[in-house]
Order: C-alpha cells, then sequence, then structure tokens
C-alpha cells in the first residue's frame, strides 16, 4: 500500500511541476516582441545619417519616416486597443535626425512593451472595434507585429539600395 502512496505522490508532483512548466501565449509573445524590438533597432542604427532622409522613388517614405511611422502603429495599437496608457510618445513630434529617431523607437517599443505586459491571458481573447470590424486583443498582437515586419522588409531593401549590410537575422 505504501508503495502505491509514493506513486499517487510522484505523479501528482510531477503533474504539478508540468502545469507550471508550460508557456502561456504571452510568454512567447514577449520574447518575441523583445526580440523584434532589439531586431528592428539594429536596422535604425545600421543606416548612416545622411540616408535617413532617403526614398527610393517620391512616393515612398523615407527611411526615417518608415521609422516614425511603425513607432505612431505600435503606439496608436496599444493605447487604441490593447489599454496602454493614454500619455505616450507622439512620433509627428519628434525631430528627424538619427538620434532623435532612435530615441523616439526606443520608447515606443518599451510603451508597446508595457502595454503587452499588462495584458493577461484572458484578455486575450476580448473584442476590440477595429477599423476592420470585431477584433481579438490577441488578433491585434499579431497585427502589431506584422506591420513592424512588413515596414522592416521595406528598411531590408533602403539599406541595400545604399549599400548598408542589413543587420543578420534573429527571429527566434
Amino acid at each position: 500500500m505504501r508503495k502505491y502512496g509514493i506513486l499517487i505522490m510522484f505523479f501528482l508532483l510531477w503533474g504539478m511541476l508540468s502545469v507550471q512548466a508550460q508557456r502561456t501565449f504571452l510568454d512567447d509573445y514577449k520574447i518575441k516582441w523583445q526580440n523584434a524590438t532589439a531586431y528592428t533597432l539594429e536596422f535604425a542604427k545600421s543606416m548612416p545619417e545622411d540616408y535617413y532622409s532617403y526614398a527610393p522613388t517620391p512616393e515612398e517614405m523615407t527611411f526615417g519616416e518608415q521609422l516614425k511611422h511603425v513607432a505612431g502603429n505600435m503606439i496608436w495599437l496599444s493605447s487604441s486597443y490593447l489599454g496602454g496608457a493614454k500619455e505616450h510618445v507622439d512620433p509627428t513630434a519628434t525631430g528627424d535626425s538619427k538620434k532623435e529617431i532612435i530615441a523616439m523607437l526606443e520608447k515606443a517599443f518599451a510603451y508597446a512593451q508595457q502595454t503587452v505586459n499588462g495584458l493577461s491571458e484572458k484578455s486575450l481573447s476580448q473584442e476590440v472595434d477595429f477599423i476592420a470590424g470585431k477584433m481579438s486583443k490577441r488578433r491585434i498582437l499579431f497585427l502589431m507585429t506584422d506591420h513592424v515586419t512588413h515596414h522592416r522588409g521595406q528598411l531590408v531593401v533602403y539599406l541595400r539600395m545604399k549599400n548598408v549590410p542589413p543587420p543578420k537575422y534573429v527571429g527566434w
């Protein structure tokens, strides 16, 4: 009988430990967002300041405008749909120097990270009225990440057109 008691205790303890060891969506998202932050900032740092005003065609945004746009979008999504604080960085009020844009971009990523840190797993299923219709907060997170990735892809082209090697991929 004692053997069974020890065996039952072992399985209960093992079950408790394996439940605690499971990562949540938000755990994984936070890691992914930190990596996206570092990777995007590497792009901003890689481009020489003289090329921050470069645009491959007149209808495209400049390199600096791309970065401001990325920052503005994550601030808008975080504050409008994810419950972020209403006091935040305004990318349109930022100057155009490399130093100013990188500082603003760092603040915008930190603001988005703070907003994500304030979310709970349960809140991710909550639907919000988005411009494209009802969307869960989880989908807003996907949208925010996808938007950063989309514009970072454009920045690769800008860097290559100016013969600047893009940062090595670190998407994990």
